[in-house]
């Protein structure tokens, strides 16, 4: 099923400017594999070499955070949409 994904305005050049995109998979997870697949480059900047989630990349089904559910094994439904959100740091 399609599920849309919000990408974030640093990693707008690997879908070529889109802010919104669609990509098959029943989980975050396979959402992520799939968006790797259609746009290569996002596994390195949204994984670390251990293959957990960056730190500092945060990623909310439907405006909830996944780190407060199941994480990248969250199931998604018809109509689910995911945004990417890298965390804003500073002081």
């Amino acid at each position: 099923m399609a599920v849309k994904v919000r990408v974030p305005g640093p990693l707008r050049r690997l879908t070529s400017g889109e802010s919104v995109v669609e990509v098959d998979g029943a989980t975050v997870s396979e959402v992520l594999d799939s968006l790797e697949a259609k746009y290569p480059g996002f596994r390195e900047r949204i994984y670390d070499g251990d293959g957990k989630l960056r730190q500092f990349v945060n990623i909310y089904k439907n405006d909830e955070d996944i780190r407060f559910g199941s994480g990248l094994d969250t199931e998604l439904g018809q109509g689910d949409d995911l945004s990417i959100v890298p965390a804003v740091a500073g002081g």
